[in-house]
């Protein structure tokens, strides 16, 4: 150990220094990269010029009608494209994917010559449906190679998708395409998951009838090709078209690739809201593509010459950044993978990164504290070496931290906590990995170009660096954010903006985006995520409004009221405890508690499946007969009652606890 790792490990416990070896190779070894970028908006620039455009811009940002702000004006560029095309002549032989499924004898290597042809193939396919450019094309489909291609196949038409969490039901699944209008749905027979072949392609089908939207046509994949369909899937004359049957006709096609202007839509990615109603956040070709690519470069590391694993799903928004735009847009080489991460045994992830010398390892902290309760003696099995680290979609506790760093990254390897969330399109507060100091559970500083902040309820600014806790605002735009609520302009101002902005001003320095999470802003100037402050829960990486939870609740009819609150778990994160008051002349019974299971499993997925649903005489209200939330949380967590003078029968929490707890 050389002295400066010594003092690094020793001298200073709270930081740990990058690496040396690290420095020294990393994209971004410069610190002038952040005064590069302070030139507000021409340091983005710097992003933008790492694609290929068709047109370059007039006008890096226009921000005269806040807060739909626009960037990269007047360009146009196509993301397949930039993401396939421009790579074939000096790398159309290097692999662009490896897949592998549960099943680790079922893998494929697509090198970037293959997924052009496989992407051009499938463009002319939706063509022939009658896909036009702004059509929203629907997919709903798990980790599959085909789910990437169907993506870059749409951006090359210049119609934008709408990809939908296989996890989701069919409820969801439909609302969604209900939001779009969308008339074409894409899916997939089957995949596998635990070892199980699950019937996928009935959520479609049920969506489809569920939905009021007239849907023309469903694509459907196969998984084990048209003569191997799964046993339980059943296609509809003159609706269902199998992919492969239909690709057979346009076996070598070439679709020249749609100039976009920089701010066509690229995709929609629906998130949770504090309403019923899932928000479909709306992100532009040109600047998502830019900040996408940029910070895939410079945050994480990326070369074309690396070996790089997200281990996230596409159907979220990390999947889309860091997994298919991002990565494929600088010309690496990316690992998928099908299935659950402790099948067909807990050591195959590790086995993975070894079979292809992975070195840069993305996932979420839940993943990491799943490692750690299966234990380091798992991790010891394998031979693998990462120089970068990342982690995304909670904040990561020191402790987790902690054992990331030694027993996965050996302590030689760069850990990069991240801020971002759907909206932004990319990582916000983050550290650049070979310039500043790592510290366990701390996202660090705001990423180059971003001026992030904290304000009180009342909107007023919160001295910088001085540890007081706030409203996280981003107080400048970048490139990345998304440009509306798809449909609903006055939602989208609603949402991100009203609350700490003057909504009547004309000067883009007045709008503060409301990022919806707190934070304290430490004195050393990194920011510590402290997280939702709204009605919106984290579980195991995945966002879900109470609202949602609570509507599906209601949708039984024995149920009278239902609340939603979030219990901390050592794995998920959190996860949702269901409050449930029963009408009148109904007993609370386990066939009641088991229909709302149902329920919520149906409208939502099995993945936001309520840890407990917790039968109460009463609801705590205040007097004007809102649901004290907080207070259930409270309970759920065994934590000390806060404030409840304002409430309509102070004695209810205290009845309440003494049923969950005991006491």
């Amino acid at each position: 150990m050389t002295d400066d790792e010594l003092e690094a490990k020793l001298g200073d416990r709270d930081y740990y220094r990058p690496p040396a070896k690290f420095v020294g190779q990393a994209n971004a070894s410069d610190p002038a990269i952040y005064d590069q970028f302070d030139e507000f908006p021409e340091g983005f620039e710097a992003y933008a010029e790492l694609l290929d455009w068709d047109e370059y811009w007039d006008e890096t940002f226009d921000g005269s009608n806040p807060p739909f702000f626009e960037w990269f004006v007047g360009g146009k560029l196509n993301a397949s494209y930039n993401c396939v095309d421009r790579h074939l002549d000096e790398r159309g032989d290097q692999t662009a994917l490896l897949w592998e499924s549960e099943d680790t004898d079922e893998r494929r290597r697509i090198a970037y010559q293959d997924l052009y042809r496989e992407i051009n193939e499938v463009a002319a396919a939706l063509k022939d449906l009658g896909v036009e450019e702004d059509d929203v094309v629907t997919l709903h489909m798990p980790m599959l190679p085909e789910l990437p291609i169907t993506m870059l196949a749409c951006a090359r038409i210049g119609a934008p998708h709408s990809e939908v969490f296989a996890g989701f039901s069919a409820d969801a699944l439909a609302t969604r395409i209900d939001d779009t209008e969308s008339d074409i749905v894409v899916t997939v027979d089957g995949y596998y998951r635990r070892g199980e072949f699950l019937h996928h392609k009935q959520k479609a089908d049920q969506a489809v009838e569920m939905a009021e939207t007239d849907v023309d046509d469903v694509l459907v994949w196969t998984r084990h090709g048209p003569e191997n369909l799964h046993e339980e899937a059943e296609m509809e004359d003159g609706r269902d078209i199998l992919a492969e049957e239909l690709l057979e006709d346009f076996q070598g096609a070439r679709v020249d690739p749609v100039s976009r202007d920089a701010e066509d839509p690229l995709f929609l990615m629906y998130t949770s809201g504090t309403t019923g109603k899932p928000k479909g956040c709306q992100h532009r070709t040109g600047g998502y593509l830019a900040y996408a690519t940029g910070t895939s470069k410079y945050v994480l590391d990326i070369k074309p010459e690396d070996t790089y694993w997200c281990a996230a799903d596409i159907g979220w928004i990390t999947g889309h950044s860091y997994i298919v735009y991002g990565p494929l847009s600088l010309g690496t080489t990316s690992v998928m993978r099908e299935g659950a991460p402790d099948a067909p045994h807990k050591g195959v992830i590790w086995e993975m990164a070894e079979r292809y010398d992975v070195d840069i390892f993305h996932t979420s902290p839940t993943a990491v504290r799943m490692f750690m309760k299966w234990g380091e003696e798992i991790v010891e099995n394998y031979d693998f070496d990462f120089r970068h680290l990342t982690t995304v979609g909670e904040p990561i506790q020191p402790e987790v931290w902690e054992w990331y760093y030694e027993h996965i990254g050996g302590e030689d390897a760069v850990i990069v906590d991240t801020w971002w969330q759907t909206e932004t399109g990319g990582h916000l507060i983050t550290n650049l990995p070979a310039l500043k100091d790592m510290k366990p559970g701390s996202a660090g500083i705001p990423c180059p170009g971003i001026e992030a902040g904290l304000v009180d309820d009342q909107g007023e600014e919160i001295e910088p660096a001085t540890g007081q806790a706030g409203n996280l605002v981003i107080k400048r735009p970048w490139p990345g954010m998304l440009q509306t609520v798809y449909g609903d302009d006055e939602r989208f101002i609603e949402t991100y903006w009203e609350d700490f902005s003057d909504t009547e001003s004309s000067d883009w320095s007045d709008w503060n985006y409301k990022a919806g999470d707190g934070a304290v802003h430490e004195t050393d100037g990194y920011f510590r995520i402290l997280g939702r402050l709204d009605d919106v829960m984290n579980v195991a990486g995945h966002r879900i409004g109470t609202m949602e939870l609570e509507s599906a609740a209601a949708e039984v009819s024995d149920v009278a009221e239902a609340a939603v609150a979030a219990r901390e778990h050592d794995q998920k994160g959190e996860v949702p405890d269901v409050y449930v008051t029963v009408r009148e002349g109904v007993e609370e019974s386990d066939g009641v508690r088991s229909a709302i299971y149902e329920a919520i499993e149906d409208e939502i997925g099995a993945f936001a499946r309520p840890a407990n649903v917790i039968f109460v005489d009463e609801l705590p209200k205040t007097r004007s007969g809102k649901i004290m939330r907080r207070l259930l949380e409270e309970i759920s967590n065994d934590e000390s009652l806060g404030n409840t003078s304002t409430l309509r029968d102070p004695s209810v929490p205290e009845q309440i606890r003494e049923k969950v707890h005991g006491e």
